[in-house]
């Protein structure tokens, strides 16, 4: 495994998970963004990397958003349209802080492992200190920048670590290509660091994923 973390300052509005996912990506590449929401990262990556880009979103008005600045984006479910997508269809899958979100996660990177030749993921880590205090010092489901939601009105139905996800990639027998952890300013957490330093500092984090073919 071989790691690439890279500093991630956010200028303006753009998230710094957006600028990591970026970075990854080649230039003219054909990219599916699942869960691609307002259609803020495909833009860049249309505006940046002149790439082939697509998307799949289940809220319509988060479409509309998407048709509005030119991108071709239809209405999807990650959890159930993925299966009719057919095998290396793009080079690379996004999957950017959704994965905490669908039913079956386990199901859904088996897909984009099939439908691209790459995937890359960005999600939130519930294992970060700060929630893990909040946790302990209040006795109720912590809040963050990067999970902002209350326990009854999340979209998030499986909460992961770091460490879950890793231990989810090893479960599908995919490779990690590239691997970073970003603090609550959008700056890399220690390089080269053990799993449970990224895992206690990091609020979320982007891997570069193919599966073994």
């Amino acid at each position: 495994m071989t790691t690439d973390l890279t500093m991630a300052a956010v200028p303006g509005p753009i998230r710094a998970d957006y600028l990591v996912v970026s970075r990854l990506i080649a230039p003219g590449s054909k990219v599916l963004d699942v869960g691609c929401g307002d259609g803020g990262l495909l833009k860049l990556l249309r505006d940046e990397k002149g790439v082939d880009g697509r998307g799949i979103e289940l809220s319509r008005e988060g479409v509309n958003r998407c048709v509005a600045e030119g991108l071709a984006v239809i209405q999807g479910d990650a959890d159930t349209d993925l299966a009719f997508y057919p095998d290396d269809a793009f080079d690379v899958v996004i999957l950017s802080q959704t994965i905490q979100a669908t039913r079956a996660p386990r199901v859904v990177l088996e897909h984009m492992l099939r439908i691209g030749k790459q995937a890359v993921v960005s999600f939130p880590n519930f294992g970060h200190w700060r929630l893990r205090l909040q946790l302990v010092t209040r006795g109720r489901m912590p809040t963050s920048e990067n999970l902002p939601y209350h326990w009854y009105d999340t979209p998030n139905i499986h909460f992961c670590t770091i460490r879950d996800f890793v231990d989810l990639v090893r479960e599908v027998e995919a490779v990690i290509d590239h691997s970073t952890a970003l603090d609550g300013w959008g700056r890399e957490v220690r390089v080269n660091a053990p799993w449970w330093f990224w895992n206690f500092f990091g609020e979320q984090a982007v891997f570069k994923l193919r599966g073994k073919r």
